[in-house]
């Protein structure tokens, strides 16, 4: 059986397959839109499929499909990576913050990974919130909860505190005020002991910004020039698009110092307890190691000697975990 779902921007045509899977296929009106994914298979259910189609657009409904079902992609980065600073069971029966989780794919791979654990899903947009809490009614986690934040740089009183609290994909879409209130706040509500991870955030002095515009030096320009440069040369960014809406979008990523500046008294983990012995190990353990395979290796050799030389990790995205005294 195939179904087609219209869209003001295209269509999706879901295609029944084997085993209670679908196929999906995205056919976008202007091919020209860029989409990191056009077809996908699911397990969803098709008022889900609708629902993400409904939301995100035809150009990112199976990129958010598989956020959570492809397991080389979100799950693979939060997995492995989640592991090399902390041991899971030391978190079986404590409470979990998934801080603005969006749709909540990141939530539904923390609930798989600590069945144990309460977990809060917290998100700003109220569209957002409808599909995660529909992606739960999907996976029946009975150790989750999602709540509609009234502002996205506070945390509800009636919350509590937490003993593990995740930015997955999150902190490099504050705007630089936000920054400032929302790290602090966050730590304020984690309880001694507990660790604060921080992921997939693009790192802001990589010679190539990789998350917005896909344009190699554009980190070491000024505001100004950056702007023009990726209205001018990047296909992800219109020739409209606002320095702050580039901020929203994640083009500045973080530093590792910006960062500790705002966790006072926090104690920096290493990545060590899967054999690793820094940060460009984690990074190269959780690339594709068909694509670019001999590149990536000789990226590794060339970071890891300036990170022994510098201390410092030149990798293309911040992972960072801070223990709690």
């Amino acid at each position: 059986m195939t179904e087609v779902l219209e869209h003001v921007d295209g269509r999706a045509v879901v295609t029944d397959l084997d085993y209670g899977t679908k196929n999906v296929n995205v056919q976008l009106r202007d091919p020209a839109i860029f989409s990191p994914r056009l077809e996908c298979q699911t397990s969803y259910p098709i008022d889900l499929i609708k629902l993400i189609l409904d939301v995100k657009g035809p150009a990112w409904v199976c990129d958010e499909i598989t956020r959570d079902e492809d397991p080389d992609y979100v799950a693979l980065h939060l997995e492995k990576e989640m592991r090399a600073y902390f041991r899971f069971e030391d978190f079986v029966g404590k409470r979990i913050l998934d801080f603005g989780c969006g749709s909540g794919a990141s939530t539904m791979l923390l609930a798989k990974m600590f069945p144990k654990s309460e977990i809060v899903g917290i998100e700003l947009e109220k569209d957002l919130v409808q599909i995660a809490r529909r992606r739960l009614q999907h996976y029946a986690f009975e150790n989750v909860r999602f709540v509609e934040s009234p502002i996205g740089t506070n945390v509800p009183v009636e919350l509590g505190s937490f003993d593990l609290i995740v930015l997955s994909a999150v902190y490099e879409h504050l705007l630089p005020d936000e920054r400032k209130v929302v790290l602090p706040k966050l730590w304020s509500v984690l309880n001694a002991s507990g660790v604060l991870f921080l992921n997939q955030t693009p790192h802001r002095w990589f010679p190539l910004e990789l998350h917005t515009t896909s344009l190699p030096l554009i980190n070491y320009l000024p505001d100004g020039l950056t702007l023009k440069a990726s209205r001018k040369f990047s296909p992800r960014v219109n020739k409209d698009d606002s320095w702050e809406f580039l901020l929203r979008a994640g083009i500045r990523g973080a530093t590792v110092r910006e960062i500790k500046r705002l966790l006072q008294d926090a104690q920096m983990l290493r990545p060590t307890l899967t054999g690793l012995s820094d940060r460009v190990d984690l990074w190269f353990l959780t690339t594709n190691p068909d694509n670019m395979k001999l590149l990536k290796q000789s990226a590794r050799l060339v970071l890891k000697s300036i990170n022994a030389v510098t201390g410092i990790a030149i990798v293309p995205e911040l992972t960072l975990a801070f223990r709690k005294p």
